[in-house]
């Protein structure tokens, strides 16, 4: 009991011990803020990328695509052991091309990945509708023109494509929304209009230069649903360059500014034509009704598809580096902030070999009155066992609090110092993402406390030592 006793009295008379308290807590506080802000963006990585790639892909080697993969899906779909556990198959056929399109009298061009894809298809195999801006129902989405864009696109381009052309539309301004269509705009169209697209929305959009987080400015629209773009592509066969116009009907916004500033995507059937890749898809993306299978579903299918030269992975196995380089830079942040603790170790280290040494008297009295090596070093051990337990659980709560209100601290800081800490325009995130692990602040706090008990083992043994009649006589 005495040994709790002088722990405690000395929490509460020695200033020192503040010290180390404040050190143990901003060590645990920042590596929780670290660990929920990386957890976070590593979690809303992961679920962009296997939302856009599917559970399991089948993929060819080049972009001359895969032969015969209708026939390869009607095999799967009566194969007994993944007809059960597959959901959805779906082909994609993706090419590199270029974008071309005009805004404001100036020309623009890009590069881009071309994707033809069945839209209802792709749809079902998630990651594709529920990003569309425009579309009015996301489960069964279309390259279809809604009425607005149809709009947009008589008053740009009068008489394409149409028996009577409307009335001379007036010229529009940049962001000026042209006049609506009659009920009957329908009736007049023979529909020899250029194929759709749907392009990225950082293809379409860029970021206001002038928006602040006090004055938001909206994204500048450099395509509206209506205009017309010039892609520009490479024959499947003799690798000829072949290009054709489309019209933008709709935007995909993943916030994933890898995605939504490069990917396009067009009507499959549409794409293999003018690439004359008839009967030809780069991959076969299929989902899973159980995710766990996805393993034993490569397996099966590697055995399928074994002498036709194509390659099946799941999505981790496609995305390997970038998420092995992710997990990597984690945990080398963790051990490098790691540090930060282990300084509030040795600052127990330095405090406790003071405290022995100005109450050497004072161990000696207790020596002397019974109690024994162990009892003094117990004494110490409880002390930083003690420390470490009140920093931990103060930067727990400290940790936890800045995570909850991160996004608000980061609008603050943004506001007293007039420069952006989190730059929106990278991801085209609105917030900060946090994602709170419990076992990860577990092993934080457990570590912290370890640190803590270790660091005192060298001056309780040290004062576990002393002789009490040299202790007594000590000055």
């Amino acid at each position: 009991m005495y040994k709790l006793l002088l722990c405690w009295r000395y929490l509460l008379t020695r200033y020192l011990a503040l010290v180390c308290i404040v050190s143990v807590m901003l060590g645990v506080a920042t590596l929780i803020v670290v660990n929920s802000v990386m957890s976070g963006f590593s979690t809303k990585l992961r679920d962009r990328l296997h939302g856009l790639l599917s559970d399991v892909v089948i993929e060819a080697p080049n972009y001359s695509g895969m032969e015969g993969y209708e026939e390869l899906m009607a095999a799967i779909r009566d194969d007994p052991y993944l007809n059960e556990r597959v959901e959805a198959m779906t082909p994609t056929l993706e090419i590199f091309a270029m974008l071309q399109f005009t805004w404001r009298g100036q020309p623009f061009m890009r590069p881009v990945r071309l994707i033809g894809i069945e839209p209802e298809g792709r749809a079902r195999i998630g990651g594709f509708g529920e990003h569309l801006l425009l579309a009015p129902d996301k489960a069964h989405p279309s390259f279809d023109l809604g009425k607005d864009g149809m709009a947009h696109f008589l008053q740009r381009h009068p008489g394409h494509g149409f028996k009577r052309p409307p009335a001379p539309p007036k010229q529009l301004l940049p962001g000026e929304k042209p006049e609506p269509l009659p009920p009957d705009w329908a009736n007049d169209a023979i529909d020899p209009l250029p194929e759709r697209i749907i392009v990225g929305y950082s293809i379409a959009h860029f970021r206001n230069p002038d928006s602040t987080l006090e004055h938001p400015e909206s994204d500048i629209c450099t395509l509206e649903p209506g205009d017309i773009v010039h892609v520009t592509t490479v024959n499947g066969v003799k690798l000829r360059p072949v290009d054709d116009d489309f019209v933008v009907s709709d935007y995909i916004k993943t916030e994933m500014s890898e995605y939504d500033s490069n990917y396009v995507f067009v009507p499959l059937h549409y794409l293999q034509r003018i690439r004359t890749m008839e009967g030809r898809a780069t991959s076969i993306q299929i989902r899973l009704k159980n995710e766990r299978d996805a393993k034993e579903v490569v397996e099966r299918l590697k055995q399928m598809c074994r002498g036709q030269g194509v390659y099946v992975m799941t999505w981790e196995d496609k995305q390997g580096p970038l998420l092995s380089a992710i997990a990597i830079e984690k945990g080398l942040l963790n051990v490098l902030l790691f540090m930060i603790i282990l300084v509030a170790g040795f600052g127990i280290l330095a405090i406790f070999s003071m405290i022995v040494v100005e109450k050497t008297r004072d161990i000696g009295i207790l020596k002397a009155l019974g109690a024994s090596n162990g009892g003094v070093m117990k004494i110490f051990l409880a002390y930083g066992l003690l420390l470490g337990t009140v920093g931990a659980l103060c930067g727990t709560g400290l940790g936890l609090t800045i995570t909850t209100y991160i996004n608000e601290i980061e609008h603050f800081i943004t506001w007293a110092t007039g420069q952006e800490i989190f730059n929106r325009g990278t991801y085209y995130f609105n917030e900060i993402p946090t994602n709170v692990q419990p076992l990860g602040v577990l092993l934080v706090n457990v570590g912290a406390v370890g640190i803590a008990v270790l660091f005192s083992v060298l001056p309780a043994l040290r004062a576990a030592m002393l002789h009490p009649v040299r202790a007594l006589r000590y000055e």
